[in-house]
């Protein structure tokens, strides 16, 4: 069994304090108290047998944070220590942009969900290079890439290459985020035409830097969990046309159809949480499908137990990031999937 110990139970008391906040006041202050707590954060040897290749690269277990918990990596050190394999950073944007109006986080306690219309809010990708030169964190790094809000998206490949440009001699991965629902027309970028001027301009502008700096840094796409099965077979045919590295499966859903009566009139945003998790899961088994046994796939969306966990990786899952799950339950939620995923590996291991 993993545990967490020393200042564990600290963390662990904050939580229903942290509730009784507005949502994106809580998740700050959040961040502030785990980056004063991160250098005394002490969590257990993660059993070797967890650890994978994937993506060329070696994590520890299967379990990372997604993007938008630390937009702008000024707590990769911390949210490190608590035990993740892998931390996503960002979306991050060429240029520093405040996001839309506040406020844009909504909690749904009774059903275990968030929802949240940040847009692309950071202090751009020079601040995010500076934290990640800083940083001591050994496991993976990803980085989340997008544009600015006022790039025409005719010209949003001209942001996304930027953006590479300026993290790729310190990312391990980088993942072109084209599907958030909170940046006006971006979902349009998953479509053919869209992935293929994206796409065409990133792989370009990595051959170039991969000989520059001597190594291949691994791009994924972020899709969103919406897509019909026509949409899912054009995106899966620009991944294999242009050779793309993995896929991260999926961004929130924009259908908030069903929680309309708890929300602001006429609000639009990202619904994370426990109502994604078939969504979810939909999309990432039907992924598994065209793509075959051994495309990386990292799975994302409503985790929030260690049976959900399970549940991702048996629709085929290569790796998991958790984001609302963590926000609700903290460590725990880790400390659960880590235990599960450890017991269903020494299960195998006797069969």
């Amino acid at each position: 069994m993993i545990k967490w110990r020393g200042t564990a139970a600290l963390a662990r008391a904050s939580l229903p304090l942290l509730r009784r906040l507005d949502p994106e006041t809580a998740h700050d202050l959040g961040l502030s108290g785990l980056g004063l707590l991160g250098p005394w954060w002490r969590g257990a040897a993660i059993p070797p047998e967890l650890g994978l290749e994937c993506l060329g690269l070696r994590f520890a277990h299967r379990l990372g944070l997604a993007a938008g918990f630390d937009k702008n990596g000024d707590h990769l050190d911390a949210l490190g220590a608590l035990g993740f394999s892998h931390v996503e950073l960002g979306t991050v944007t060429p240029r520093a942009q405040p996001g839309n109006a506040k406020p844009r986080m909504f909690r749904l306690r009774a059903h275990q969900a968030l929802v949240n219309r940040m847009g692309f809010n950071n202090t751009g990708v020079d601040h995010l290079v500076s934290r990640l030169e800083q940083s001591r964190y050994e496991g993976v790094r990803g980085v989340s890439i997008g544009k600015n809000f006022d790039t025409p998206i005719e010209r949003a490949e001209d942001d996304y290459v930027a953006c590479l440009n300026k993290v790729y001699a310190c990312a391990d991965y980088v993942a072109v985020n084209v599907s958030s629902p909170n940046t006006a027309r971006l979902r349009e970028l998953q479509g053919r035409d869209g992935l293929d001027r994206i796409l065409g301009g990133l792989l370009e502008a990595r051959e170039s830097l991969s000989r520059e700096h001597g190594k291949r840094v691994p791009l994924l796409v972020k899709v969103a969990p919406n897509l019909d099965g026509d949409q899912i077979v054009g995106v899966v045919d620009a991944l294999r046309r242009w050779a793309v590295d993995g896929v991260i499966a999926t961004n929130t859903s924009n259908d908030l159809r069903a929680f309309s009566a708890l929300l602001p009139q006429d609000l639009a945003g990202g619904l994370s949480g426990e109502p994604l998790h078939a969504l979810s899961l939909g999309v990432i088994a039907r992924l598994r499908a065209e793509l075959g046994p051994r495309f990386p796939i990292i799975g994302v969306g409503g985790i929030m137990t260690a049976a959900a966990a399970l549940q991702t990786l048996a629709a085929g899952a290569d790796l998991l990031q958790i984001y609302t799950g963590f926000a609700y339950r903290g460590h725990v939620l880790i400390e659960e999937i880590l235990a599960a995923m450890h017991a269903e590996a020494q299960g195998a291991s006797t069969v």
